[in-house]
């Protein structure tokens, strides 16, 4: 009887001990999470979003309100409908609609904007599952949508007249990328100075256009912060950027071969702030490094094709949608070999 208990006791299971435990990754856990990392990207754009209202005046603050409320508003009603834990707090849908409002005229009728990211939200992110599932960046299908929609517009921009005293007046005026698709870049010097006035004023913001192009410096200073906390890779934003310098420098200047403006190219438009906070984004640019580096040298490469023999005069948002249709197969094309995978061979 003692035998058979013995027995019986045997077949229980011992305990494991917690070191030799094995469970689904992540094996390794910090204290980083989706909200705490959504909400730190928006810290590093609130310096450019305060500078964006002190040059464009009330409406800039307004514009971002209604941009980023609508966002979040979308968020909670469609996780509502769908019976799926609510996170409308955690940073993400704020962050779409501030990057939407960015990328918009500051003159942009306030139910566009709302309209605007109430597409973004619904159809570009929710219709795909949610966040960590949708293909296209979210505010730049937001953007493409207000643009295809109200091009009238969403292209009328509001003339700066001092940056300085943060004035603006009434008038309307073409973006400096907008002066040299029409006119030509000798016409330059007559709306915005030139050499050292020109980069100045681009390095600075005193141009017109989106609120998301009032600060060179600004975007790049919170983009020094994602890299230094590992949020963002230096590689993408440099590459990005640097590549239509290049390109513009060597096959974009009105007497010939090299000598392209590469320094205007890269302070006009949303350049800068596409290179640092849109191309980078987790969830529709590839996961790689090396992926990463080949969607930036591609996108911008597109960025110089439209923006050289397109008929807009930006090409910062299309290039980026664009790129994200590939970020699949590039994944597919860089993947990393497997540990202990023997060179040349291929994934099952």
């Amino acid at each position: 009887m003692s035998d058979v208990n013995t027995v019986e006791t045997l077949k229980e299971p011992l305990p494991v001990p917690e070191w030799l435990t094995v469970s689904s990754s992540p094996h390794l856990r910090g204290p980083e999470s989706v909200a705490r990392i959504m909400w730190t990207v928006n810290l590093t754009l609130l310096p450019a979003a305060v500078w964006a209202v002190a040059v464009f005046g009330w409406r800039a603050l307004v514009q971002i309100v209604v941009s980023a409320g609508a966002a979040m508003a979308t968020e909670w009603m469609v996780q509502k409908l769908r019976k799926v834990p609510v996170t409308a707090l955690d940073g993400s849908a704020f962050l779409t609609g501030l990057l939407l409002a960015f990328c918009i005229p500051a003159s942009l009728p306030f139910w566009m904007t709302g309209l605007g990211s109430f597409f973004a939200v619904f159809v570009a992110k929710h219709s795909f599952g949610g966040l960590g599932q949708n293909i296209f960046n979210p505010a730049h299908i937001g953007r493409a949508f207000l643009l295809a929609s109200f091009p009238v517009q969403m292209t009328t921009w509001t003339a700066v007249k001092s940056h300085a005293a943060g004035a603006v007046d009434g008038i309307t005026a073409a973006t400096p990328l907008g002066i040299v698709k029409e006119e030509g870049f000798a016409a330059m010097s007559e709306h915005f100075g030139s050499g050292a006035e020109l980069y100045w004023r681009l390095f600075m913001g005193n141009v017109n256009g989106s609120l998301g192009e009032v600060s060179a410096l600004l975007i790049l200073l919170g983009g020094l912060v994602l890299v230094w906390k590992r949020y963002i890779p230096w590689e993408s934003p440099v590459i990005y950027i640097g590549t239509v310098g290049l390109l513009t420098w060597a096959f974009s200047g009105d007497g010939g071969v090299f000598t392209g403006d590469a320094l205007f190219a890269m302070l006009s438009g949303g350049l800068v702030l596409g290179g640092v906070y849109m191309i980078t984004d987790y969830v529709t640019s590839p996961i790689t490094r090396k992926g990463q580096m080949i969607f930036a040298f591609f996108a911008a490469l597109l960025v110089w094709l439209i923006r050289t023999y397109g008929g807009y005069p930006e090409g910062v948002c299309y290039s980026i949608l664009l790129m994200n249709c590939f970020t699949p197969l590039i994944d597919r094309l860089v993947r990393p070999k497997r540990f202990g995978q023997e060179k040349g061979a291929t994934h099952v």
